[in-house]
């Protein structure tokens, strides 16, 4: 495996294990107060962690310039600042499902096979300005194979 793609499929892993993390946290302040306030909360927090690394990143790399326009000029789409609504929407939902009759892994296996079916169609048509990618046979066996556990999981827990 090259270099590069240890480091990404290691920073993935690591992405995954906060997102599950995150998940967990939220839906137990849900539990003791309502999906809405933990989302709030989880944003609120975020958005202080966010300030104080951009603080942090701007004195150890002063002379970086912040990207305030795209590359070449121009603007910026309005779509594009829209980003945060998913993830809001992502600690409410999951708020309210893992503390319902899926739990925990029922949740996290269906949000995952929700992420591969949304990953394989914005690859194949380019959704949100991605590259245009075929289905691979592999991607396709492994996004079956997610959905069957998926389906596994669920029906072992019910």
């Amino acid at each position: 495996m090259p270099k590069a793609a240890s480091s990404e499929t290691i920073l993935a892993l690591a992405a995954g294990i906060v997102l599950a993390s995150m998940i967990a946290i939220n839906s137990r302040l849900a539990h003791f107060s309502s999906p809405l306030f933990a989302s709030w909360v989880a944003h609120g927090v975020g958005t202080v962690a966010a300030l104080i690394a951009v603080v942090a990143w701007r004195r150890a790399a002063p002379d970086a310039a912040v990207a305030a326009s795209p590359p070449g000029g121009g603007r910026w789409p309005r779509w594009i600042y829209l980003g945060g609504v998913p993830g809001a929407l992502t600690v409410l939902l999951a708020a309210i499902t893992v503390n319902g009759p899926l739990g925990f892994s029922g949740t996290l296996a269906l949000m995952l096979a929700g992420q591969m079916l949304f990953g394989v169609a914005a690859d194949r048509f380019g959704w949100l300005g991605l590259e245009r990618r075929a289905p691979t046979a592999g991607g396709l066996l492994g996004l079956g194979l997610v959905l069957i556990g998926s389906l596994v999981i669920i029906a072992a827990a019910g």
